[in-house]
């Protein structure tokens, strides 16, 4: 039996609220045949222009500049929540108490608080899907490697996480919502958040936490004029300065109930890098890597060549990895793809969830992005107290 098409929408058309837009739009062209492709209803975001923008761009029927207006559509049946941290409690609790299903962006929200009341709230809405994205786990290329971790090369010994960004280098770059919270609302929640996910996908569940140092790099920062997607980058500042109240850096180590370590770095000011994720994999057979400014390929070294030609080696992604036959128009390796493939595969994975279809893993559910809140938060615990010399 066909599911009829769902009803769609998002609240936020910023930056990722634009990838879940397009995420939505092409959702039913990947993969099986079976998922009606979806009525793109509605984006949501206060400053109507944003709004108005990615409604167009994406084919969506209507803006709205209220997100409670997409929350009480009759038309609407399942929501992305891509706005500001802050206001994720008060969105996702709304639109499943409406009987929405829900998929809302990482960090589940600012505080564990918030998180434990929204896990409440999906709990309380019995036969709605309560999701929250964590897009990596949708990387063709990291699924391949976990595949070989859980073959060839064995448990993961020490994992080793970089996620270095440049978006709050220049301390011209106007105030906004990511450099306004307390300490851990900064860089670690913004994509701290992803990393320490990627790690559990890789090592199961944190142990432990230990040496957190967080440095705030630019102290100040103008106050804007006007509105922006994305990073703020290219708007109008004023004379004004404003605190950041977050951290630029963040380094920490970790330990995990199957007896791996992780070492990890986080940074919003690291000049040139405008989106470098990158993890190591050292295991008991081997080790892979894998790089985010080329997703569509991963490392390799193992046992597998005599010593005198041994050596890592470079895999390009294939139709036999997960997730790319049938998930890109032309599925052969060296085609290539990226992050906003990545947010189709789990718009996907979502609306199968949602109309009972099997075969792609499921989106993490509210009590995973609790968990996550957890982890962050006993890194911000583990602060070091600095030693004078």
């Amino acid at each position: 039996m066909t599911h009829p098409p769902l009803g769609v929408a998002v609240i936020g058309a910023g930056m990722v609220g634009r990838a879940h837009a397009n995420a939505y739009r092409n959702a039913a062209t990947v993969f099986g045949t079976g998922l009606p492709a979806p009525r793109l209803v509605a984006i949501a975001d206060l400053h109507e222009p944003f709004a108005a923008d990615a409604a167009r761009r994406y084919g969506y029927e209507r803006a709205e500049t209220d997100w409670r207006a997409v929350v009480e559509a009759p038309d609407v049946d399942a929501v992305s929540v891509a706005v500001a941290n802050s206001l994720h409690r008060e969105v996702v609790e709304a639109a499943l108490a409406a009987g929405k299903h829900v998929l809302c962006e990482k960090p589940l929200a600012p505080t564990v608080r918030d998180g434990e009341a929204m896990v409440a709230a999906a709990a309380a809405a019995p036969g709605r899907v309560g999701a929250v994205g964590f897009t990596f786990r949708r990387s063709p290329a990291l699924n391949a490697i976990k595949r070989e971790v859980e073959g060839r090369l064995g448990p993961v010994r020490h994992f080793v996480g970089n996620y270095w960004c440049d978006y709050g280098f220049d301390p011209a770059r106007p105030m906004s919502w990511r450099y306004q919270g307390g300490p851990g609302s900064g860089v670690l929640a913004d994509i701290g958040s992803h990393l320490t996910d990627l790690a559990e996908f890789f090592c199961g569940p944190t142990a432990g936490v230990r040496g957190t140092t967080m440095a705030t790099l630019v102290t100040q920062r103008p106050r804007p004029l006007g509105v922006a997607v994305g990073h703020a980058g290219g708007v109008e500042v004023s004379d004004e300065l404003v605190d950041v109240e977050n951290e630029d850096v963040c380094t920490f180590t970790t330990s995990y109930a199957s007896g791996a370590v992780g070492t990890f770095s986080l940074s919003r000011v690291a000049y040139g890098h405008a989106n470098s994720l990158r993890v190591d994999l050292f295991c008991q057979n081997g080790s892979a890597s894998f790089e985010m400014t080329r997703p569509a390929e991963f490392t390799v070294v193992d046992g597998s060549a005599e010593t005198s030609i041994n050596g890592a080696r470079t895999v390009f992604v294939g139709p036999w990895h997960p997730y790319a036959a049938r998930g890109l128009p032309m599925d052969f390796p060296t085609v290539g793809h990226g992050q906003n493939d990545f947010f189709v595969y789990q718009a996907r994975a979502f609306l199968d969830q949602i109309t009972g279809a099997e075969g792609l893993p499921p989106c993490p559910d509210l009590a995973h992005g609790l968990h996550n809140l957890r982890v962050l938060e006993a890194v911000v615990s583990a602060a070091d107290k600095p030693v004078q010399l």
